[in-house]
């Protein structure tokens, strides 16, 4: 997704802007509404050349393009210290709170967006806001080209007309091989057996038609005990409530999401088989790898341990996810 090529004003443009956020929450059951952000400026941020940042990047950009973003940088003077693909810093709650952790200890002062458009290239540039939803409704420094060339130009030529460059120790090439474990706990490739007796949080999207949804899902399908809990609640206040886990998910292109939960990367594959449970039974579904999926998973609370089930169950989506989740967690029990 880009960080709206689509005109002030269309139709449209709302709904870019809001697709656009990093998101805080656990899972899509739990997501309150992003913060957005309307309006943008050509006005470069006056500390830019003497603060860090991190890029966050398209997966369509190529290293060639990366390398040549990075060594114009440091010609500028603009201290890049790591590039994210962006989709997977946006993957769900648990991620983006890691990689919030990560920049907050780097002392992150801008995130820059990197996108390729329809129209070409674009560098957006929002202020880090010291939280897990990343940046604030506020009007953001962005620069569009159809070159990249010509964008980096801009950007050299902008900055250097408001403020003296004072960042002199800048990378030479992006630094892409930084690993972000969202995980605090054990990573079990099984289910939660405690689920049988602990009570499950199952937090709400905070829309009325996908909750009702959501509810007469877990009714007909989940036999032991659950709570449908509202969307954003804290998850302290949850586990004063007695809950012992959480229902979390993550979103992402498919060989994106499985490295970030730590499955085997060391084979390539170009697409990979899940479970799924159409009309009730086990099938297994082909899925590139490159399309983007969902991953449900229970994580105990007090813990971080997470339990991502015995079997690869991710899909296109969220109610078959969520279905192949459940069903996969029923058949190894053998309940029907």
């Amino acid at each position: 997704m880009t960080f709206g090529s689509i005109e002030k004003g269309s139709p449209g443009f709302s709904k870019v802007i809001l697709a656009l956020v990093l998101l805080m929450p656990c899972a899509l059951l739990s997501q309150t509404p992003p913060p957005t952000s309307a309006t943008f400026t050509e006005t470069v941020p006056g500390d830019l050349l003497v603060s860090r940042a991190v890029v966050l990047y398209d997966p369509a950009f190529t290293r060639n393009e990366l390398e040549e973003v990075q060594k114009s940088f440091q010609q500028i003077g603009i201290d890049a210290v790591a590039y994210f693909e962006k989709d997977v810093v946006n993957a769900g709650k648990d991620v983006t709170k890691a990689f919030a952790e990560y920049f907050i200890s780097r002392q992150i002062k801008y995130l820059l967006y990197l996108d390729k458009t329809s129209k070409g290239f674009q560098l957006t540039g929002p202020v880090f806001n010291q939280k897990n939803n990343l940046f604030d409704p506020l009007p953001t420094w962005r620069v569009q080209n159809e070159r990249l060339p010509e964008l980096l130009r801009t950007v050299f030529q902008d900055s250097w007309r408001s403020q003296k460059k004072q960042n002199f120790l800048v990378n030479e090439y992006p630094e892409t091989d930084i690993v972000i474990d969202p995980i605090k706990g054990k990573r079990q490739e099984f289910y939660a057996i405690d689920l049988k007796v602990d009570e499950l949080a199952v937090p709400k999207f905070g829309n009325d038609a996908m909750d009702k949804e959501l509810e007469q899902f877990f009714a007909s399908n989940y036999p032991w005990k659950y709570k449908i809990t509202e969307a954003g609640i804290d998850e302290r206040e949850l586990r004063k409530q007695g809950f012992s886990y959480v229902l979390c998910y993550i979103d992402t292109r498919g060989v994106a999401a499985r490295e970030i939960l730590g499955y085997d990367m060391t084979k390539s594959e170009s697409a990979y088989a899940s479970i799924t449970f159409p009309g009730g039974q086990l099938q297994l579904k082909t899925i590139p790898a490159d399309k983007p999926v969902y991953k449900f998973y229970f994580r105990h609370i007090d813990n971080g341990n997470v339990f991502l089930g015995n079997k690869w169950d991710a899909d296109i989506t969220w109610q078959d996810a969520l279905r192949n989740h459940v069903l996969g967690f029923k058949s190894e029990l053998k309940i029907n």
